[in-house]
């Protein structure tokens, strides 16, 4: 799991980035569970993403890719290990 927080008055540079963000995510699509932009109201405050990698030397090279992070958007990001209980696989 991948929780990032933007930092504060940088909508402006997420709006910027943002298409070349979801080019990145289609690109890792095999990677991802699910994602999206955290929210306060309706503005865009963050990023969580669940992925699927093998290795933290994995996401940390796909979170460094990540035109976001070139951009500087983030005062934070935490990455933490995550298990699926819902839904249930079948």
């Amino acid at each position: 799991m991948i929780y990032c927080l933007d930092k504060p008055d940088h909508l402006e540079v997420r709006l910027a980035n943002r298409p070349a963000h979801v080019e990145h995510l289609i690109a890792h699509e095999s990677h991802l569970i699910t994602g999206g932009p955290l929210l306060d109201g309706e503005k865009m405050i963050g990023s969580l993403l669940v992925v699927d990698f093998a290795t933290r030397e994995e996401v940390d090279a796909f979170l460094a890719a990540d035109p976001y992070a070139k951009a500087d958007l983030f005062q934070s990001v935490t990455v933490r290990p995550y298990k699926n209980v819902f839904p249930r696989a079948q």
